[in-house]
């Protein structure tokens, strides 16, 4: 399999679904802007993404994948394999029919725990329980979507479950712009989006599964299924998985819970600020993880480590070689960034400068957040979960220490910063294990490619310093088709750059194509 081409399949697909969402926050941004009742929606939209991640995306695919593709490559495709993804797929249907039901229930609890600060508004902390309910079954849909990727990502079917998330943005639009004008206070209109989007994300896994001939059969004989050797296996692999990434959504949820006590729309701020921050991440770190893990599944069955650790070392170079232009881009680009995608309507010139300076604050962390996606699968896939464990479990302390002192000198920029910097350890660590367990063995010519990739951004770094001062992006409101020329040619222009001294200095595409069995 020519892993290039599958990466180029999943970011291309990636691009198109950020693309989508970037249009989706500016169109929340435009019609209702950094509102108290914006808050509470993005408080609501956080407890299905809680969950989705805890469950779907999180601990379920790290235990998930690993062992179906032991699995495939050791025993084959056939009726053993059918019958395992129709046991996992009972078990996570009922238990997360148990878990929507219950945040249905405990709807006021969940958002004051996660926002109490939102209780000084009333009416926003009422919308934000009733948007939490009406979202909640959103865990169950999304779940099995997660189940669906999995089982075509082993089977190197990447193209459907890369294009899922678009729906979700298309549904989210289409509700903000006919919706919105129909439901009191117009916000519910994204709650109603988000669950027509869940439907339609489900609906499109159907035809693929068919395809590989792995739709799973769900049954209502619950014990059966847990009866299941690996079903018990991929569970007891959970619980470590799953409070590993729930290290990572206590510190979403403490940042949340702060920023709600903090001015108002902060809690957008930061939100609109980590949707810039997504697209360079999901583009490189979600993607690179999605190709990676089945890849080195298979690896690890079949006791190929010398390919095992090649494939890490790819995944890395790739890292550096795009994520560190990201972060730098961003960190000076962050205001015409921002004001590109969102500052229109009721995004107001304070809304503005309030989420440019999340965005800095985020971009000092951009390589660890992409670099955490290569390196978890490095331990995922040898299904050591634990090790993982331990690291988030000190980063999060680490992050709360640094929301003591950051949080006072830079109000919510500071939680963005404490994020970043969390990232950068938590990466720094990751990476100090595979090495030290002898994992991971870097390749010959990281001195000369760190060399060159120096010089690059150097020179990219000293264009922008230059270049983004000469713009007064706030007064460009007035001029929106002006202000997204000047911002994507001076993007063209410094990426441009940037490959062009790359390539100047010897660097050429081909050194990054790899084919894995």
């Amino acid at each position: 399999m020519n892993l290039f081409k599958s990466l180029a399949t999943v970011s291309g697909f990636t691009l198109l679904s950020r693309i989508t969402g970037l249009i989706r926050e500016n169109l929340t941004a435009t019609v209702f802007g950094a509102s108290a009742m914006t808050d509470a929606f993005f408080v609501a939209f956080r407890l299905p993404n809680l969950l989705r991640r805890l469950f779907a995306e999180g601990a379920f695919s790290q235990a998930f994948v690993p062992i179906l593709a032991g699995v495939r490559e050791t025993r084959g495709g056939g009726p053993t394999m059918h019958t395992l993804i129709d046991h996992v797929a009972t078990a996570l249907f009922w238990a997360l029919m148990a878990v929507s039901a219950l945040g249905v229930v405990g709807a006021p609890v969940l958002v004051w725990l996660m926002a109490s600060g939102l209780q000084q508004e009333p009416a926003a902390f009422d919308a934000a329980v009733g948007m939490t309910r009406w979202m909640a079954p959103y865990i169950l849909l999304i779940s099995m979507v997660a189940l669906s990727a999995g089982i075509l990502n082993t089977w190197r079917r990447f193209a459907v479950p890369a294009f899922t998330p678009v729906l979700l943005n298309l549904a989210f639009i289409a509700a903000a712009l006919l919706l919105s004008p129909y439901f009191d206070p117009p916000v519910y209109a994204l709650a109603a989006g988000v669950m027509i989007g869940g439907v339609a994300q489900l609906a499109l896994q159907v035809p693929a599964l068919l395809r590989i001939g792995m739709l799973p059969r769900l049954r209502g004989n619950l014990r059966q299924a847990l009866a299941d050797a690996q079903v018990r296996r991929i569970l007891t692999l959970m619980g470590p998985a799953l409070l590993s990434v729930s290290v990572a959504q206590i510190s979403l949820i403490v940042n949340t819970h702060i920023a709600s006590r903090l001015a108002t729309g902060s809690v957008s701020w930061v939100s609109f600020a980590d949707r810039l921050m997504e697209f360079p991440t999901a583009m490189l770190g979600v993607a690179l993880g999605t190709v990676l893990l089945p890849s080195l599944s298979r690896a690890n069955a079949a006791r190929r480590m010398d390919e095992y650790s090649n494939l890490l070392d790819w995944g890395l170079r790739w890292c550096a070689l795009l994520a560190l232009p990201c972060m730098v881009g961003l960190a000076v680009m962050a205001q015409p960034l921002t004001a590109l995608l969102f500052h229109y309507g009721r995004f107001d010139d304070q809304d503005l400068l309030m989420t440019a300076r999340a965005v800095m604050a985020y971009s000092v962390g951009l390589f660890g957040l992409i670099a955490i996606k290569i390196l978890a699968p490095g331990f995922y896939a040898r299904e050591d979960v634990r090790t993982p464990l331990r690291i988030a479990m000190l980063v999060l302390v680490f992050t709360q220490v640094l929301n003591l002192l950051l949080v006072p000198l830079f109000g919510h920029a500071g939680l963005a910063l404490s994020i970043a910097l969390g990232a950068l350890v938590n990466a720094g660590l990751l990476y100090a294990g595979l090495v030290r367990k002898r994992i991971y063995r870097p390749r010959p010519g990281w001195l000369r490619f760190a060399a060159q990739l120096v010089v690059a951004l150097g020179a990219m770094l000293a264009l922008l310093l230059w270049a983004v001062p000469q713009v007064d992006w706030v007064a460009l409101r007035a001029q929106p088709w002006l202000r997204m020329a000047l911002t994507l040619g001076l993007v063209t222009v410094a990426a441009a750059l940037y490959l062009g001294i790359l390539f100047a200095l010897g660097l050429r595409p081909r050194q990054f194509i790899r084919r894995t069995a």
